[in-house]
């Protein structure tokens, strides 16, 4: 077997190019030829200082400036390979290809022998697509270095990438000579010649990898593969088994036997494979979570039904115990999932062995709040605060929490702390200012609470919630009720089904006197309510009751107050059979 070596790429940085006097040249204003002059002593003092003040700019992150001082360098020497090249540099980093490009070619005819440049010239011209003009110049670097073996291997990799197949191979072969018989050449021969449809060829690339040394299990991999590809599913799964039977530790070949009993059409046997190479310790964390993530995808090859999925994760968890990963992953399944209470108990074991990551804890809160846990969601706000103090999100979603916990107060404190931090994000400010007035409404504080409204929905003018519950305080304080109305209507129009919404609506009408309409809304929010509401209920009452339909009102009153109304007047209204204003 050759010597083994891989070649990843050839580094250019650390290179350090030295700046010599310049020469004694000028240009011909007619055919802007350089021809040799006469360069006085402080010409070339001057040189010089620009040269080693441009390096310095560049240095010190002022590139414009060292691009000014190198073209001065230049009307002093134009024939400056140095200067060329360091401005070719910087053209570079502005991804100015273009230029940096003609500038190295001026420094090769300048200086030829300068493998820096035809390095930083063939790299440039691979981010440009010009493979075959890379491959010339990894060939001249070939010549000028025979030893530095990674430049042929470049040269055929460009040769390749050009469509020039046949060269390529030529000179991959001219490469083994020097090397010997090389893995990882002749698998990427194996993979030019099928991109370029000549399989036989492949075959046997491979054949003389496994000749060359045939206890070595992963040429059989590739063979296997090859057969798989092309259909021959009985010489796939004999050279699958060679390896286990040359490499029975070897867990990665599992994986390969599930994606052939899969491709046969044998779900059974795909999962055994699957699960027994997640059960592999010759498999490593970081390919199993991979895996898992492409099991678990919405495009997943091989989709895993639910009791599989809970198999996979809870043998990861049980194998890696305590690895964060695998709860944060398994979070993410759930939440696909609509299992946002399992899924928060996941997130709470990564943050329980201390992460810190923003995402995760973004993530907490909002669980936290679709899970109506208010508690949880003040509390964990308040962790998540102590370890960002400054992202606005945070107090937003702790004041939800303290709103519902009816801790008012620190409502108001923390949306007036988190507004400092909203940046550029009229949804988030419309947000919070809105929540202020919901604090500041419990405290009774009305004025204040309907001006932040009206400042709310001037931020966000699609925040329904806000015009809801905006239009309800309004019917209640019976103000504005055209207002109102204007609001609860936009609110129904776009959510023509929500019984909250419909019911607001409703009670703006009941305020003005349309009682009639009202009826209408109401009954139609009760038929859209998912369960007996007594508010709802008693509001109906109200309205019938107004419609002279005693009787009814009654048994709408007397249903509200079974199902547990707080109203404090719902007793003495039905006691006294009138409507009575809170």
């Amino acid at each position: 077997m050759g010597r083994m070596r891989i070649w990843l790429g050839v580094l250019l940085a650390g290179i350090v190019v030295s700046c010599t006097a310049p020469r004694k040249a000028a240009v011909d204003k007619e055919t802007g030829e350089a021809q040799k002059v006469v360069v006085s002593e402080e010409k070339k003092k001057e040189f010089e200082y620009l040269f080693i003040e441009a390096l310095k700019q560049k240095m010190v992150g002022n590139p414009q400036r060292a691009v000014s001082l190198l073209s001065a360098c230049l009307e002093i020497d134009p024939r400056s390979s140095a200067a060329m090249y360091e401005l070719a540099n910087l053209h570079l980093m502005n991804n100015d290809l273009t230029s940096a490009s003609l500038l190295l070619d001026k420094a090769i005819a300048v200086n030829s022998g300068n493998k820096w440049y035809q390095l930083l010239l063939a790299r440039i011209y691979q981010q440009m697509g010009k493979n075959a003009e890379a491959a010339a110049l990894f060939d001249q670097l070939a010549r000028l270095e025979p030893d530095r073996e990674e430049y042929l291997y470049m040269k055929a990799m460009e040769l390749a990438k050009a469509g020039k197949t046949d060269e390529a191979l030529r000179t991959f072969s001219e490469l083994e000579k020097k090397t010997g018989l090389n893995d990882q050449i002749s698998m990427t021969k194996q993979e030019i010649l099928l991109e370029a449809g000549r399989v036989k060829e492949a075959f046997e690339e491979i054949r003389r990898l496994i000749a060359s040394n045939p206890a070595d299990p992963r040429y059989y991999g590739v063979l296997a593969d090859l057969y798989k590809d092309q259909g021959d599913k009985e010489n796939a799964l004999r050279n699958y088994l060679k390896v286990q039977e040359l490499d029975p530790g070897n867990g990665f070949v599992n994986f390969s036997l599930a994606s052939f009993y899969l491709a046969d059409g044998d779900s059974a046997k795909a999962w055994e494979y699957t699960l027994r190479g997640f059960e592999s310790d010759g498999v490593d964390l970081e390919t199993k979570l991979q895996l898992y993530l492409l099991h678990t995808g919405p495009n997943a090859e091989m989709p895993l039904s639910a009791e599989q999925n809970e198999t996979l994760i809870h043998l990861l968890a049980k194998k890696y115990e305590g690895d964060y990963r695998i709860y944060s992953i398994y979070a993410e399944y759930l939440i696909r999932h609509d299992r946002n209470r399992e899924a928060r108990d996941q997130l709470l074991k990564v943050l329980a062995g201390g992460m810190t990551d923003f995402a995760i804890w973004e993530q907490l809160l909002f669980l936290d709040n679709d899970l109506q846990d208010w508690q949880g969601l003040y509390e964990h706000g308040g962790q998540a605060l102590e370890l960002f103090p400054n992202q606005a999100q945070f107090y937003f979603l702790r004041a939800i929490g303290a709103l519902q916990l009816t801790k008012y107060q620190d409502a108001v404190t923390l949306v007036e702390e988190g507004l400092n931090y909203v940046v550029d994000n009229k949804f988030l400010q419309g947000q919070m200012v809105f929540l202020h007035g919901e604090a500041l409404y419990k405290l009774d504080r009305q004025e204040e609470a309907f001006t932040l409204f009206d400042q709310a929905l001037a931020l966000d003018p699609e925040n329904y919630i806000a015009m809801n519950n905006y239009a309800y305080y309004l019917s209640l304080a019976n103000r504005d009720l055209e207002k109102a109305e204007r609001l609860s209507g936009r609110v129904i129009e776009r959510f023509p089904d929500n019984a909250t919404y419909l019911d607001t609506y409703a009670w703006v009408l009941f305020k003005k006197k349309n009682y009639a309409l009202a009826r209408f809304y109401m009954e139609t929010a009760l038929s859209h309510s998912e369960e007996q509401n007594a508010t709802l209920i008693e509001h109906y009452g109200d309205i019938l009751i107004m419609l002279g339909l005693t009787d009814e009102a009654l048994v709408q009153w007397q249903k509200a107050l079974d199902l547990g109304s707080e109203s404090k007047l719902l007793r003495q209204k039905i006691s006294e059979k009138r409507y009575l204003e809170e």
